[in-house]
């Protein structure tokens, strides 16, 4: 742990509102020089309005900021980055039709008379990644065609490019595997050694311990305590941070929930998909919580986009209760006679329309439903809407606002309650807790509990193993595009799920968060 005490950051009773939103509400809290801090809150308290405001992409109605001890009011990015202070952001910054060497320089490639150098340009980002451990990205692959964690790891490459004494890191591991956590712990640790300061942001305690030397809690826009991480247990910070105390999930009573005579919702039988999926076949019946558990890049993702109808398929059927069923797009899996719907793994470019309210969010996929002769019953729509709302816990003024105005957790809710309202009976879900908050996590399960208790079923992928014991009642481990073990009943442990993840070829440290 790092001894300075001079502040990096001295932020003093800042205040920040969107109309009648108060997102920072007189928050003042100061961040050593050369720590790691970790700033805490559940989604909607305030720290992602805290980081734009140390980046320079909102200036605070009120208070103070001081930058090394110099007060500050930071204008613009620019301003931000001539301090020293570089973000790399959840909301991901890349350019999709720009190559990783084009987005990592931007915007400051190297030129001669007005010229952009492109093989300076080149040559200086294989520089940078080989520097950074990531050296197998290839500097001149366009971002579109790189998966979620490559992505994460070159918006966190972009800033570290720019030299930055304070680098801000907006839950920089809600996308990324084991192996790239333990990636960035690394650079953390070795940053830190250099003199930068870093402000992490995470809803994953087990990294804070890991990485933070101290953090700070942020609940409804107000600072409520900043400590040494080591001198709090997690049930003491996840008070701090819900300002209540959570009941935690009990395991489900495996197995029960399933009736012996069940015919299955949906089933696969010898699904290939040339290089992600080799000869899976499954069955999910309901009453179900069925897991899924892999490393990245596994075939989890081709198996949950088969059944929506976003994977083609080159051998084996689906069957959707009892039916056998050509899923050609999502539209033929939510039309089909149960209906079929997925959380995705992107809630904010797959899941939602960020632009639009929840009203037209919810009901898109089901809007016929309120249509007559080509009008649509405003009256009818907007009270069944706030049924699914209020079903899942999201405030009425969700009717009418853009989705991105909420946090992600209320974004996430939002996106399920437009399945409930189609009254799916599958869902798939890929990941639908990362980047939340452990309040909303406990909402989701119990949505999840009460989708299944209700008839339901769901086909269940995380990066948490903890949440494939504690909700599971059977998991299916993916190993190289192959379902290779079947855990149930007492079998669903920690370890066993890990063992198949990674093969079965060697044990990995316990508590590991491993996608």
């Amino acid at each position: 742990m790092h001894q300075h005490t001079d502040p990096a950051i001295t932020v003093r009773d800042v205040t920040k509102r969107f109309g009648a939103t108060i997102a920072l509400d007189g928050a003042s809290f100061a961040i050593r020089r050369a720590e790691a801090h970790a700033l805490l809150g559940e989604n909607g308290a305030g720290k992602s309005t805290a980081v734009k405001i140390l980046s320079g992409l909102l200036q605070p109605d009120s208070g103070e900021l001081s930058v090394f001890g110099e007060e500050v009011a930071l204008q613009s990015p620019r301003h931000a980055h001539r301090l020293g202070i570089q973000t790399a952001y959840q909301e991901m910054t890349l350019i999709p039709d720009l190559t990783v060497a084009q987005n990592l320089l931007l915007p400051y490639q190297p030129t001669v008379a007005g010229q952009i150098r492109g093989r300076r340009g080149l040559a200086r980002t294989r520089h940078l990644l080989d520097e950074l451990g990531i050296g197998e990205i290839d500097p001149r692959a366009e971002i579109r065609d790189l998966d979620l964690p490559s992505r994460q790891k070159l918006e966190i490459a972009k800033a570290l490019g720019r030299n930055p004494s304070i680098l801000l890191l907006d839950e920089p591991t809600s996308a990324l595997s084991g192996r790239d956590v333990d990636w960035l712990g690394w650079l953390i640790q070795d940053l830190c050694s250099k003199g930068v300061t870093i402000v992490f942001i995470s809803h994953r305690l087990p990294e804070v311990r890991a990485y933070c030397d101290s953090l700070s809690i942020l609940r409804n826009g107000q600072h409520v305590g900043t400590h040494a991480v080591g001198d709090l247990s997690d049930d003491e910070i996840v008070e701090l941070v819900a300002g209540r105390s959570i009941t935690r999930s009990q395991a489900r009573n495996r197995g029960q929930s399933v009736a012996a005579d069940a015919r299955p919702l949906l089933s696969g039988r010898h699904l290939t998909a040339e290089g992600r999926l080799r000869d899976i076949s499954l069955d999910l019946y309901p009453g179900e919580i069925l897991g899924v558990s892999g490393l990245q890049g596994m075939g989890q993702l081709a198996l949950f986009q088969a059944f929506f109808g976003m994977t083609h398929l080159s051998g084996g059927e689906i069957r959707v209760d009892g039916e056998r069923m050509t899923l050609s797009s999502p539209a033929d899996a939510i039309r089909s006679r149960i209906g079929v719907s997925m959380l995705p793994e992107d809630r904010k470019t797959e899941g939602v329309f960020l632009h639009l309210p929840g009203q037209q969010n919810v009901s898109l996929p089901v809007i016929e439903r309120f249509s007559r002769w080509g009008w649509i019953d405003k009256t009818a729509e907007r009270r069944a809407v706030d049924q699914m709302l209020a079903q899942v816990n999201v405030h009425p003024r969700a009717l009418y606002k853009a989705v991105s105005s909420f946090s992600g957790g209320n974004q996430q809710k939002i996106a399920l309650a437009k399945w409930l309202l189609a009254r799916s009976r599958v869902l798939l879900m890929f990941d639908p807790t990362r980047g939340v908050d452990v309040g909303t996590k406990e909402e989701i399960y119990e949505l999840m509990r009460q989708f299944a208790d209700n008839g339901g079923a769901i086909l269940f992928y995380s990066t948490e193993i903890p949440e494939l014991v504690t909700l599971c009642d059977r998991i299916l481990g993916i190993y190289r595009g192959e379902i290779i073990e079947e855990l149930m009943g007492d079998e669903i442990t920690e370890d066993r799920i890990l063992r198949a993840v990674i093969g079965q070829e060697s044990l990995v440290e316990e508590n590991r968060v491993v996608s």
